[in-house]
């Protein structure tokens, strides 16, 4: 266990785990109960020879479960690296085990009193505000599956021919994060993914929304109603007049300079270092990717409070 010394250098350090040092203590005043009401159900929930809290007492406390987490979540650290933390390497693993999931369900923050948690809530938020909503597909490389896995070649993404999955991020028109997919197989496309996680129906039942989106997800406006605008389609393959160059690259590149944002929250996602390049069990990808993005949201909040 890190002395009281070492812990305020760690949450005083932005640059250490990503987050302020009031977004922690929001997090350890929110997560801590919900991690000690789990620890205890979990211990009454099996048969015992002894009585609950006659074990062995934990060596590390919630504080630095969290701490450790957040550190392995921006820096992409093994879990050997984090044994500053005065305990075994079980320990570590055992601690971001539990913490990982909490912060997992507790969605993308948009205000002090509003979380977003799925896409129907997003698609509702973006119609009761009307501001425009911008989603894109990106990949994380992650280890490839083990020799005779059936699904073995689905990981292998057809643009970067890399193993990797791939999660649909949404944002606003200001970059702010509001929803990350869970994932899929490299090979799977943009616009399936999409129509695999219900963002049809969602637009074409919904509030009149403008989602905006890249050249991977044309076809979606005819099938919502205009509601998802990509770029243009180019009507002319070979030997294009003059002014119809000039008026489509002027189309592209006003709609490029529109939904640039969500490269850039794409990016701020990526800056912590477990969305890189994921080293651990694929099984863990959708909680730490669930994480980060709520984590992000919540700093990002912050930060506009303070503005």
């Amino acid at each position: 266990m890190v002395g009281n010394v070492t812990r305020a250098a760690i949450i005083s350090d932005r640059r250490i785990t990503g987050l302020s040092a009031v977004v922690i203590a929001e997090l350890v005043a929110e997560v801590g109960p919900l991690w000690h009401e789990r620890h205890q159900a979990r211990l009454a929930s099996r048969s015992r020879k002894r009585a609950v809290g006659a074990s062995a007492k934990h060596c590390m406390v919630f504080v630095d479960r969290l701490l450790a987490t957040l550190v392995h979540l921006r820096h992409g650290v093994t879990h050997d690296v984090l044994c500053w933390f005065g305990v075994d390497r079980s320990t570590v693993t055992r601690a971001i085990g539990e913490v990982r999931p909490l912060l997992a369900e507790r969605g993308c923050t948009i205000s002090p009193d509003m979380r977003l948690r799925t896409l129907d809530e997003v698609v509702d938020h973006l119609g009761r505000a009307g501001k425009t909503g911008i989603i894109d597909g990106t990949e994380i490389r992650v280890r490839r599956p083990a020799v005779g896995h059936k699904d073995r070649d689905r990981f292998i993404s057809g643009k970067n021919k890399q193993n990797a999955v791939k999660v649909m991020v949404f944002t606003d028109g200001d970059g702010r994060l509001l929803f990350c997919s869970t994932t899929k197989p490299g090979s799977c496309a943009d616009i399936t993914h999409a129509r695999e996680l219900g963002l049809v129906k969602l637009l074409a039942d919904g509030p009149a929304v403008e989602i905006l989106a890249d050249a991977g997800y044309q076809g979606l406006g005819a099938q919502t109603g205009g509601r998802v605008v990509t770029p243009p389609h180019r009507k002319f393959k070979k030997n294009a007049p003059d002014w119809y160059e000039e008026m489509h690259e002027r189309q592209r590149k006003t709609h490029s300079s529109r939904r640039i944002r969500v490269e850039h929250g794409i990016a701020h996602l990526k800056n912590w270092r477990a969305l890189a390049r994921h080293l651990g069990r694929r099984e863990h990808m959708d909680d730490t990717i669930q994480a980060i993005a709520g984590l992000l949201s919540q700093q990002q909040t912050a930060d506009r409070s303070l503005a």
